[in-house]
C-alpha cells in the first residue's frame, strides 16, 4: 500500500467533517507532572463513537457509496471501535450493517453497534475467528465485505495524524496503540505528508504482542492467543500489508502488561479530572 499524500488526506478529512468535529489535542498538568515530560493527548475519545476508527468508517462508505451505489448491505469483523464505526456511517449512506463479534465480546460496546442500526452477529472465540465468519456471511448473503485493514481506513484515520502533527508539529515522539494497524498507519501518512521527523513508536500488550514480534522478526508472526482487556489491541494475526508499513515507518514497538494499561488508564483519569490519589 502506498501512504496517502497531503492532498489524499486534505481530501480525507472533508469528507469526515461533514459527520463530526476535528479532535481536540490537549495537554494536562497533572499527567505532564507524574510522566515527567511534556505530553499532549489527542482526545480521539471525543468523537461520534469514542473512537478514532469513526474517521475511516466515514471514507470507506464514502468512497464505496462513488465506487459502488448498488451496495444496500455490508459486514465486517470487530471487537467494538470498527464496528461502531461502520454502523454510524452506514446510517448516513442508507447501507444495512452487519457486524461479526466474537463470543464474550464487550457488552457495552455491543449496545453501542446494535444502537447505531447494526445487525450483531456472535461467533468465534476472539477476532481472528470472528474474520473468517464475516467473510462467509457475505459470500452467503450477498453482502459487501470490509476488512479492518484497507487504504480507505488508513487515509480515514489518517486525518487525526494530520490535526496532531500540525497542531503540534515539534513533537519529539508519538505512541500509538496497535491493534491491527490502520491507526499507527494513519499517523505515518501524516507524518509523511507533512514532511517531519517525529518518532512513531507502537504500542501492544504483553498479551496481544504479535505486531512487535513481527516487527522484531520483519515477518508475520501469529500468537496462539490474544487474551486482554484492551480488546482493541487483541489481534493473534498481524496484517502482512500493515506491517510492511510499520517496518519501514514506525521505529520501535513498546509492549506494556494489562496491569499496566489498568493503572496509566486510572493515572490519566486522575490527571484529567484533578482527583487525587486516594480519593473517591
Amino acid at each position: 500500500m502506498q501512504l496517502p499524500d497531503l492532498d489524499t488526506l486534505e481530501a480525507a478529512a472533508q469528507v469526515v467533517y461533514q459527520s463530526m468535529q476535528g479532535s481536540p489535542q490537549l495537554q494536562w498538568p497533572l499527567l505532564a507532572e507524574a510522566c515527567g515530560c511534556k505530553l499532549w493527548v489527542k482526545h480521539e475519545n471525543h468523537n461520534p463513537t469514542g473512537a478514532f476508527k469513526v474517521r475511516g468508517g466515514l471514507l470507506y462508505l464514502h468512497n464505496l457509496a462513488a465506487r459502488e451505489p448498488a451496495v444496500t448491505g455490508l459486514v465486517s469483523a470487530t471487537r467494538g471501535n470498527h464496528g461502531q464505526s461502520l454502523a454510524y456511517a452506514a446510517r448516513r449512506y442508507g447501507v444495512h450493517p452487519v457486524i461479526v463479534v466474537p463470543e464474550g465480546n464487550s457488552a457495552d460496546k455491543n449496545r453501542a453497534m446494535v444502537a447505531l442500526g447494526a445487525e450483531l452477529v456472535v461467533h468465534g472465540a476472539d477476532f481472528d475467528e470472528a474474520v473468517p465468519h464475516a467473510r462467509a456471511l457475505a459470500e452467503a448473503r450477498g453482502l459487501h465485505a470490509i476488512p479492518s485493514f484497507h487504504p480507505d481506513l488508513v487515509t480515514g484515520v489518517g486525518t487525526y495524524g494530520l490535526e496532531l502533527l500540525r497542531a503540534q508539529p515539534q513533537l519529539d515522539r508519538v505512541y500509538v496503540p496497535v491493534g491491527l494497524g490502520s491507526g499507527i498507519c494513519g499517523v505515518a501518512s501524516a507524518r509523511s505528508a507533512l514532511g517531519l521527523d517525529t518518532e512513531i513508536v507502537g504500542v501492544v500488550t504483553t498479551a496481544a504482542d504479535a505486531y512487535a514480534r513481527s516487527f522484531a522478526a520483519g515477518e508475520v508472526v501469529a500468537t496462539d492467543t490474544a487474551d486482554t482487556f484492551a480488546d482493541g489491541m487483541a489481534v493473534r494475526l498481524p496484517n502482512a500489508e500493515a506491517l510492511a508499513i510499520m517496518r519501514e515507518h514506525v521505529s520501535r514497538f513498546v509492549c506494556v502488561s494489562d496491569a499496566e494499561i489498568a493503572a496509566a488508564v486510572l493515572l490519566y483519569y486522575r490527571a484529567t479530572h484533578n482527583v487525587a490519589e486516594g480519593a473517591g
